[in-house]
């Protein structure tokens, strides 16, 4: 029973601990376990007229491998691009995107099936140069004066939409110095793939040896209306085939840490974020070398460089590419390259939360509702650990038992913990009972239940999914209203109070501990836990309160049968 209260202890002072930390992180202070972010102190620098500046010329990234004509790699043109900008706009059923004509950067891409869970009036956007938002994708050539995204391109004419068909075609074209860059997007009904083919047609008398940079671009501001409750990460990734899922911070990109591979025949690059990934995927088996580098305040990129060899005089040297910007639902992402759908991090316990994932699936495909399918899963994973939460509730039965003893002898020897303690142990062994009988298998079903908690968390599927009563079961449950509490926005709901008085009726379920304090503690701890709650998604808070009603369930029938009710 004493470790069994100090498990609960610990539990509870570290998840108090951890909030403090949290709200910390979330208000912009220093965190007590993590790097302070560097992300909450500057905004990307504006124009006179609103917009977000250019970076600086050293966003054109540099190979080890490859010769530059200039120091920075920056056409002469560049400095009126401004005046020569046009901004295209292509639209599919899926997604909206506005593509530059300086440099055929995507400056904006709209996810239209998906919306704001603080507005569904609004559309999810991940590309962005409205400030203080900068989320760009940008391609271009380096080993040369060649054209990059900072050239001036044309357009050739075409349709925009998908009106004419299942795929539309965006061609840019732009020349310098004899070398001319021909890309050609291409979007297609019912993907967020983009193909983009990159054309380098040699126009000089001499063979040229230019590389392809494929590079995304974004600030290292946290995402709007992220929770002070619970982290997901935000900042570049890479993959390789060697390496494999590789995270990089905003933070270790500002000290100057390397902390993924430069150079392999394999992989991608992204942007992670909660629910939604933008990808470049290079061409498979194909040498590449991945940076990461600071551009400028609270700017950073991540970006591959591949060699296109050599082009002769006359020639046309090609390479094709794929830009993915979308959510992360596993299916889309196993489709477009090996290792991609990593980016649904569940963390470290990975190998226990993919089964789990794809159980919900299974379950969901049979009921058609994230909600009854969250219900229905908290309970088969309820019956599979039956045996265990039943060795556990047996043994809390025979200590609520023992209890009235167990009071007795630490009053008789309240000023003697040898014999206080030798006591304990007779009383034990005379009764059956090991003191660790509640608590292992409760430690056993832990990595289960927290997998659970991540694949629900990470699970993009649970966005504006309705459950009764609930428009979003990735939101907080908002059926009595939400309000502005100082800086914190609560919102109050049925689960959480439904929560909470699972939780205090479980408490009452369980051994009442001899120590008062202890005591009071405990009926204390459902009321802290449960105010948390307020801030988490209601699939998150609906699978607890199933858990905990599964819980109270079999817990008060095996208390009844040995008579403890």
């Amino acid at each position: 029973m004493d470790i069994k209260r100090t498990v609960l202890w610990v539990v509870f002072s570290f998840s108090l601990l951890m909030l403090w930390d949290n709200y910390n992180r979330y208000t912009g202070k220093p965190s007590i376990f993590f790097d302070n972010p560097t992300t909450q102190a500057a905004k990307p620098a504006a124009t006179d007229d609103g917009k977000t500046a250019s970076a600086p010329t050293a966003d054109v990234p540099t190979s080890s491998s490859a010769q530059q004509a200039n120091a920075s790699g920056v056409p002469t043109d560049a400095a009126t691009a401004a005046t020569k900008s046009e901004v295209v706009t292509i639209t599919t059923d899926l997604i909206k995107v506005d593509i530059d004509t300086v440099g055929g950067e995507i400056r904006h891409l709209e996810l239209l099936t998906h919306h704001e869970s603080s507005d569904s009036t609004k559309d999810v956007v991940l590309f962005d140069s409205t400030p203080p938002r900068t989320y760009l994708g940008q391609t271009g050539l380096i080993g040369g004066a060649y054209p990059n995204h900072k050239s001036v391109f044309t357009v050739r004419p075409g349709p925009r939409t998908l009106e004419s068909g299942d795929q539309v075609q965006l061609v840019l074209e732009a020349e310098q110095s004899g070398v001319k860059l021909v890309k050609t997007y291409t979007f297609k009904r019912g993907e967020y793939k983009i193909d983009i083919k990159h054309d380098v047609v040699n126009k000089t008398a001499a063979p040229i040896n230019p590389s392809l940079y494929l590079q995304l671009v974004r600030d290292g501001s946290k995402l709007n209306n992220e929770s002070m409750f619970y982290s997901t990460f935000t900042g570049p990734a890479v993959y390789s085939n060697t390496d494999k899922f590789q995270k990089v911070s905003f933070e270790s990109i500002e000290k100057g840490k390397i902390e993924h591979v430069l150079k392999a025949d394999s992989g991608w690059i992204a942007m992670v974020q909660h629910y939604f990934v933008s990808a470049f995927v290079p061409p498979a088996d194909a040498p590449r070398e991945y940076f990461t580098k600071k551009l400028a305040t609270n700017l950073y990129a991540v970006g591959a460089i591949m060699p296109m060899g050599a082009v002769a005089p006359g020639a046309t040297g090609s390479m094709d590419a794929t830009l993915y910007s979308g959510p992360q639902e596993s299916k889309r992402l196993e489709a477009v390259a090996p290792g991609f759908e990593l980016v649904k991090d569940y963390g470290w316990l990975t190998v226990i939360a993919r089964p789990i994932f794809w159980l919900m699936i299974q379950i969901h495909q049979l009921l058609g509702n994230w909600g009854w399918t969250i219900i229905v899963l908290t309970i088969v994973i309820k019956l599979a650990f039956f045996p265990l939460s039943a060795a556990s509730y047996r043994s809390m039965a025979k200590m609520k038992l023992v209890t009235p003893k167990m009071t007795e002898i630490r009053t008789k020897y309240k000023n003697e913990p040898q014999k206080m303690n030798a006591a304990m142990m007779e009383l034990y062994k005379k009764e059956k009972i090991n003191p660790l009988g509640g608590c292992m298998p409760i430690l056993i079903q832990i990595p289960v239940f927290i997998s659970l908690y991540w694949v629900l968390l990470a699970s993009v599927e649970m966005r504006n999914a309705p459950w009764l009563w609930i428009t979003d079961l990735a939101s907080p449950d908002v059926l009595f209203g939400s309000y502005m509490i100082g800086s914190f926005h609560l919102t109050i709901g049925i689960l959480p109070i439904l929560m909470a008085v699972s939780m205090f009726i479980q408490t009452k379920l369980n051994p009442t501990p001899p120590d008062p304090i202890q005591a009071k503690v405990m009926m204390f701890m459902p009321i802290a836990f449960s105010l948390m709650f307020f801030f988490f998604p209601a699939g998150l808070v609906l699978y607890w309160v199933v858990n905990n009603i599964l819980s109270i369930a079999q817990q008060w029938t095996i208390g009844k049968k040995m008579g403890t009710n």
